[in-house]
């Protein structure tokens, strides 16, 4: 089909324009806050994020939350909500954040190279460690908390912007309720149960 020279400039507006509209609707889409049925029991610990497990593997000996430290680790695609909410109820004790670089999420060297921000929540007689680890295209990492403050169960904390990973630490005791393939819900799906104090 010819197109008339006289016609390409309103044709390339309106190209343009619906560009700009397909962005902003993926933007928006990107950005949504679902609300969420948490679950109520304390000893439950709820997924922090939105994805699919990539890794459930033993951490290394010398972790923060000691010997038989579990990581599962949930890769975020740039399709999955991207808030973050707190695991379990109960006190932030540390927040320390790294500049890193930016590899894909799904790498497992991104867990220790990418721009991250580390988590203690304390709470329930335990210890529960969450890291919000930037992908290839995230460049900001937000929590909204600090050290003191107080968190309910899958209370929103934060978010990561446009592809990225959590990896959550668990100690030695706690019962895993997920494997590798799994998808989980931010708030809703349960990680994993503590054993009753």
């Amino acid at each position: 089909m010819t197109i008339a020279r006289e016609g390409w400039p309103y044709i390339l507006v309106l190209l343009v324009a619906a560009v700009v509209l397909v962005l902003g609707l993926f933007t928006t889409f990107f950005f949504r806050d679902p609300e969420r049925e948490i679950p109520k029991d304390p000893r439950l610990v709820l997924s922090p994020a939105d994805g699919k497990i990539v890794q459930v593997i033993p951490a290394p000996d010398d972790h923060p939350l000691g010997k038989g430290t579990t990581q599962i680790s949930i890769f975020l695609s740039i399709f999955d909500v991207h808030v973050n909410r707190s695991p379990i109820a109960g006190h932030v004790t540390a927040v320390e954040y790294h500049p890193g670089e930016f590899l894909p999420a799904f790498d497992d060297k991104a867990s220790l190279r990418n721009e991250q921000n580390s988590v203690i929540v304390e709470g329930g007689g335990g210890r529960i460690m969450f890291k919000q680890i930037a992908g290839l295209i995230a460049r900001r990492i937000v929590f909204r908390k600090r050290v003191d403050d107080d968190v309910a169960a899958g209370e929103r904390v934060g978010l990561i912007k446009f592809g990225s990973r959590v990896d959550v630490f668990l100690p030695a005791g706690t019962g895993i309720r997920v494997k590798v393939g799994d998808r989980v819900q931010g708030g809703a799906s349960v990680l994993a149960e503590r054993p009753a104090q």
